[in-house]
């Protein structure tokens, strides 16, 4: 009886061992299975990345940035991997910032300007720029519906430019430990550029998906209104008012008069209290009165739709002095600097009177996003414009300057302008344009169209050229303008040796005038002597900087196309 019990008990145990192996067996090829699945997904998003990081300039970057999407199942939407792309370029921001935060700013040693102000280091500029750049990003990932191709596009080709410019200062004012604000700064340009390039691959789905969200109707085209009573459209039909009255017809925010008879005595007194008393998005008229203000002028970059209106060229006069050799950067010696979106500038004189000697002394920098200067005069000599970054335009301004003394890299047109070269300092060459496209992929450029360029009645026999390659994507274009005989027959000049002679782009159509014959123009590469009508016009308001959407509610007159 016994035996038979301990039969049975043997029998049961060895059936139930077998359906523990062959549980585990199963478990075992399921588990192969999951394995091989994830492996073959992770291989295929591998792949997929891989495949649209081909198009960056940094892929190695982009393939990190990306990782997290790799070990996802299925195909990856362009526009997804765009996103996750700027969300990383975003975090590095982030970091940039914090590591400038924490450099210790010299305190030592630092030469005072005539004034006795200290001159700004370069990682001052730094947390400037880095702090628009994370507004920049922001506003790409969380785009309103009313935002375009070409709005993101800016503003990603604006933060690269940011990035260049903080290392500019950070070389050219040094403090102690920018070495790793530095690399920093180089790894978050990484990030953007290739975002930059990212978006530019799959700009065609973006615009479907932008179109879908308007319900069909074209909001992302990059032609996208037609002009309205000759001014772009931008422009609200406010300011449209406010750019074609007179100072006596428009009822200002602020005053400002040195003879008490305003609401204040400076100007940045007045852009102070409009910021503190606005309650709304309209802009904000801050007018000057006749008058020589000696002072430094910012419109930062949280404060938007400012507009300084002066009494005229030669009667509202903004002057300062700040300048390279003193210690400043190139950034920080602008004597009125424009950051907010939307700033308005009309009937202003502004000065840098450093001389040429000092060489880099900004008078006017803008990196406000739509900005319009209107009857202006602007002079210094060298780097006397500073077009740092997003879109501008330009109309009924003079310009004076000797070196490079219209730069930056923001997309602008400068239209219907009077540009003089003027006498520089002994052994200096003038460059009317010094143009700073850094990345093939940003949309930013220097276009002059229907202007006059002629130079002072003293410039003598000194050599004047049309523009020299800041950097490696120079791009500047001279459109049915008037160039007289101080503009050597080269036409543009090298930056240093065979430096972007060959990744640039400069342009002319329909010129006229004894400067306007190409036949001795360089023969390099990137130079577009004949340009076809179909090129040139690229680059006129309506397309490279899409002003008939946005000009018109400024008020300022404009021409759309050649």
């Amino acid at each position: 009886m016994f035996a038979v019990k301990t039969t049975r008990l043997f029998q049961t145990t060895t059936l139930m061992q077998r359906k523990i192996i062959t549980a585990r067996a199963i478990l075992a090829i399921y588990v192969l299975i999951l394995l091989n699945s994830a492996a073959a997904a992770s291989s295929s998003g591998e792949s997929d990345i891989a495949s649209a990081c081909e198009s960056t300039l940094y892929p190695e970057a982009c393939q990190k940035a990306l990782a997290s999407l790799a070990a996802t199942a299925g195909a990856k939407k362009p526009k997804e991997v765009f996103r996750v792309s700027v969300e990383f370029a975003k975090s590095r921001a982030i970091l940039a910032r914090e590591e400038a935060l924490n450099v210790t700013l010299p305190t030592s040693g630092t030469q005072k300007s005539p004034s006795g102000s200290r001159p700004s280091s370069g990682v001052e500029d730094c947390l400037e720029l880095l702090e628009i750049t994370l507004d920049q990003l922001n506003a790409v990932l969380h785009r309103q519906k009313t935002a375009t191709f070409h709005d993101a596009h800016t503003w990603l080709s604006a933060a690269l430019t940011n990035q260049a410019t903080c290392s500019e200062s950070l070389e050219a004012v040094q403090a102690d430990g920018s070495g790793a604000l530095s690399a920093r700064v180089q790894v978050l340009a990484e990030h953007i550029s290739n975002s930059l390039a990212l978006h530019k691959k799959v700009a065609d789905k973006i615009e479907e998906d932008a179109v879908a969200a308007a319900g069909g109707s074209a909001v992302g085209n990059r032609k996208l209104l037609s002009v309205d009573g000759g001014f772009p459209e931008w422009l609200s039909a406010g300011d449209r008012r406010l750019l074609e009255a007179s100072p006596e017809e428009i009822q200002a925010d602020a005053v400002v008069a040195q003879d008490g008879s305003g609401t204040h005595s400076t100007i940045g007194e007045a852009i102070a209290s409009v910021s503190l008393a606005s309650s709304g998005g309209g802009t904000k008229v801050i007018y000057v009165k006749a008058g020589t203000y000696k002072e430094y002028v910012n419109v930062p970059t949280k404060q938007k739709n400012v507009m300084l209106m002066g009494d005229g060229k030669g009667k509202s006069v903004i002057v300062g002095s700040r300048n390279a050799e003193d210690g400043y950067t190139t950034y920080s010696t602008a004597t009125v600097a424009a950051m907010g979106a939307g700033f308005i500038a009309k009937g202003l004189t502004i000065i840098n009177n450093a001389g040429p000697s000092k060489h880099q002394a900004v008078a006017l920098r803008v990196g406000s996003d739509k900005s319009v200067v209107y009857q202006c005069s602007l002079q210094g000599y060298q780097d006397t414009l500073y077009t740092h970054s997003n879109r501008q335009f330009y109309s009924e301004t003079d310009i004076y300057g000797t070196v490079d003394f219209i730069f930056g890299n923001s997309a602008v047109v400068i239209q219907n302008c009077y540009i003089q070269p003027r006498k520089p300092g002994g052994g200096q060459k003038n460059s009317i344009t010094a143009q700073g496209r850094t990345d093939p992929n940003q949309n930013t450029g220097i276009s002059i169209h229907k202007c006059k360029i002629q130079g002072s009645s003293d410039l003598g026999s000194t050599p004047t050229y049309l523009g020299r390659p800041w950097q490696k994507y120079s791009r500047t274009v001279v459109l049915e303008t008037y160039i007289d005989d101080s503009v050597n027959s080269a036409g543009w000049e090298q930056w240093s040796g065979s430096f972007a002679l060959s990744t640039l782009f400069y342009g002319e159509y329909g010129n006229t005038g004894p400067g306007a014959s190409t036949s001795g123009r360089v023969g390099w590469d990137g130079v577009h002597t004949s340009m076809s009508k179909d090129q040139a016009s690229q680059f006129t308001v309506a397309e490279f900087i899409v002003g008939d959407y946005w000009l018109p509610d400024t008020g300022v007159s404009y021409i759309s196309g050649l």
